[in-house]
């Protein structure tokens, strides 16, 4: 998991932000602030040519949406909804890096005060173990909410470096390593016990943020889990749900080689195969739509190239086509937050403009 160049975007950042410059401006937000630092073809679309009018548009809608359904009082503050997936961590945390992708940060820019209040939940929803969950919500979160949640406040401590902040960062994390089970993944439940894919890749994307915002992230976590994803690929490329099985999937094989990216894997036969299935099985995403494409642009924006301008403009293309005229998505698997927050990030990521999400 490399940190030098997101810890040196995270100190652009905060300089950005020090000096009062309006994030979200749009020569800043549309511009792709850390568009220099990637690895690209010389063939590659840019920001300007990928992110059309329509695409700003609908990016526009979604984040108005999340905005408004905000709550602004009271227990639920900063939550997106006051009851199932919308109130929970998970729905928070991706809804704040939605409007983080736009070049908003806590305190700057046009989304800055929903930003702060999703920070603001968030952390009261860390526990004195380091567990982030809605005790009071009958919501299923789990170690998914967790991850996610954490993975927001990697984002938040590295972008204001707050110790309030960093106190809470390090609680979860510190969990995280302790639930680490013998295999190198983790589960449901913040028990060291179990294993499968897709929460394992939840709980390494929430390690990197945390690293590369500075937090100590123990050599023998990362070395495990990384472990784990390999040892989770089949022999065609894809990846399965569990060491011992449950199928493999379009949604799994984008987490593992999006984590894989994560890691500092850009090449290799293990890389080069799991593209090739992405891309070969793209028709079968339908099944949790935006957790699979959340984590497909992602693998796609790391290969870049060609990679990216096949599969950007139809991904752009069918969430534009496809979103309600309030700014959500009626076809989201966990409501029309947790969609409106996944489509945000999804239609940004030409951008570049949240470290996590980079190279």
């Amino acid at each position: 998991m490399p940190k030098t160049i997101s810890r040196r975007r995270f100190h652009v950042l905060a300089l950005a932000a020090g000096s009062g410059a309006a994030l979200a401006l749009p020569g800043i937000a549309w511009g792709g602030m850390w568009q220099d630092d990637r690895k690209s073809s010389p063939n590659e679309k840019s920001p300007a040519e990928l992110i059309t009018p329509e695409a700003r548009r609908a990016i526009d809608r979604a984040l108005e949406f999340l905005s408004n359904r905000q709550v602004k009082s009271g227990r639920n503050r900063g939550a997106f909804g006051t009851s199932g997936y919308a109130s929970g961590v998970a729905t928070c945390g991706l809804g704040g890096l939605a409007m983080m992708c736009s070049g908003s940060a806590p305190g700057q820019g046009r989304y800055a005060r929903q930003i702060d209040m999703c920070v603001e939940l968030i952390l009261n929803c860390v526990s004195s173990k380091g567990y982030i969950t809605r005790q009071d919500q009958s919501v299923y979160e789990n170690m998914y909410g967790h991850g996610f949640a954490t993975l927001f406040l990697s984002q938040a401590y590295g972008m204001t470096q707050k110790p309030e902040i960093g106190d809470k960062l390090r609680l979860a994390v510190q969990l995280i390593s302790k639930c680490q089970n013998a295999q190198g993944g983790w589960r449901y439940q913040p028990e060291p016990i179990d294993a499968d894919l897709s929460v394992t890749v939840c709980q390494i994307m929430a390690l990197r943020g945390a690293r590369d915002a500075g937090i100590d992230v123990p050599d023998k976590v990362r070395e495990k889990c990384i472990e784990y994803v390999k040892k989770s690929q089949n022999s065609d490329g894809s990846f399965r749900y569990t060491m011992q099985g449950g199928g493999s999937s379009f949604a799994m094989t984008a987490a593992g080689i999006t984590s894989l990216y994560s890691a500092g894997i850009y090449e290799g036969p293990q890389i080069e195969r799991g593209l090739a299935y992405l891309k070969g099985n793209r028709r079968s995403a339908s099944h949790h739509y935006f957790y699979s494409h959340y984590y497909a642009v992602q693998a796609m924006w790391h290969a870049g190239g060609d990679y990216w301008n096949e599969w950007y403009p139809m991904i752009r293309d069918e969430l534009i086509n496809s979103q309600s005229s309030d700014g959500s998505w009626t076809n989201s698997e966990a409501g029309p937050e947790f969609g409106a927050a996944m489509g945000g990030i999804i239609l940004q990521m030409p951008l570049n403009l949240v470290p996590v999400f980079s190279p």
